[in-house]
């Protein structure tokens, strides 16, 4: 039997568009799942090999629900990532006109990407979050709600009618998505790679987050997300998620992250992975410094003083 991909179900979702263009889905079992959660604890107790789901929109930024289930349980590793544009259209039952919607449903993420689009064409209907937009289909289709944002693929699934397309409030658009398995080595470095952390502060004091964020910036390392997740132990209370560029083999992050470990309560790493956004031949050289290069020559030199042959 294949192995098993869960993913961000039912059918028809924009997670499963995007799960699809991995080549090595050819050869696995393509199994949706009703929630992030569920998805993810299938990895946890062994029912799939890895699961699939969204992690952050161009608009908004991170998926909290994503976010906070990679935060907490059993240590999970993203090993892919993929960008896929994102545009709705509106999914309703045959027949139904414009004038006839007094009900919408759509994944919460999707209610800031056709926000305004809504108050202009749909100013009185009434908002209803689903699971997933291909959920948000079928409850269209069950008679539940009038009208579904979602994937105009999904409407022949449903057996729906699109009827308005290309609805989006924001140019380009994009969802991106991760591939998250079970924790092993990271994959060998690219040279267009990402590393994630979430990182927990020891103590809350004046310039606690300036701390976190200079054991980076210290290196050369550029941040592309930083947003902060509530732990759970009251207002105030707050963790780190941090998307860094470079790989850990990088020398530069393997320290940033070694200086992380001796300052921060706890640290869970996330992985190292390819970056979809960038071919490596398209990144940037280290800045003055932080190339591995230099790391190895500046150890050299505290080795030789140390012994004396500065």
């Amino acid at each position: 039997m294949p192995a098993s991909y869960a993913y961000l179900g039912p059918e028809g979702t924009f997670t499963e568009v995007a799960l699809r263009t991995l080549p090595e889905t050819a050869t696995r079992e393509l199994i949706p799942y009703v929630s992030v959660q569920s998805a993810l604890d299938a990895v946890r107790t062994g029912e799939a090999e890895a699961a699939f789901v969204p992690i952050e929109n161009s608009v908004e930024g991170g998926i909290t629900t994503t976010l906070d289930e990679l935060v907490a349980g059993a240590p999970l590793m993203i090993y892919r990532e993929v960008l896929l544009s994102i545009t709705f259209a509106l999914l309703v039952r045959p027949g139904t006109k414009l004038s006839d919607i007094k009900t919408v449903s759509a994944h919460p993420a999707a209610q800031p990407q056709v926000r305004n689009w809504l108050k202009k064409h749909l100013p009185d209907a009434h908002w209803e979050s689903a699971a997933s937009n291909a959920d948000a289909a079928r409850l269209v289709q069950e008679g539940q709600y009038d009208a579904a944002f979602a994937g105009e693929f999904a409407a022949a699934r449903y057996g729906l009618e699109a009827l308005e397309t290309q609805i989006h409030d924001a140019e380009n658009a994009q969802t991106r998505f991760v591939l998250v398995g079970r924790p092993a080595r990271p994959a060998a470095p690219t040279g267009a790679d990402k590393t994630s952390v979430v990182l927990w502060q020891r103590d809350d004091h004046p310039g606690g987050l300036r701390d976190l964020l200079g054991e980076f910036a210290t290196r050369g390392i550029n941040l592309m997300l930083l947003q902060s997740r509530p732990t759970g132990a009251g207002i105030g209370n707050y963790c780190f998620c941090v998307d860094a560029e470079g790989h850990i083999s990088d020398r530069r992050v393997a320290e940033a992250l070694m200086g992380l470990k001796r300052i921060c309560l706890q640290v869970r790493y996330l992985g190292s992975y390819p970056r979809a956004d960038m071919q490596p031949g398209d990144v940037q050289p280290p800045r003055p410094g932080t190339s591995d290069d230099e790391f190895v020559s500046a150890a050299d030199w505290v080795a030789r003083c140390q012994d004396g042959r500065f």
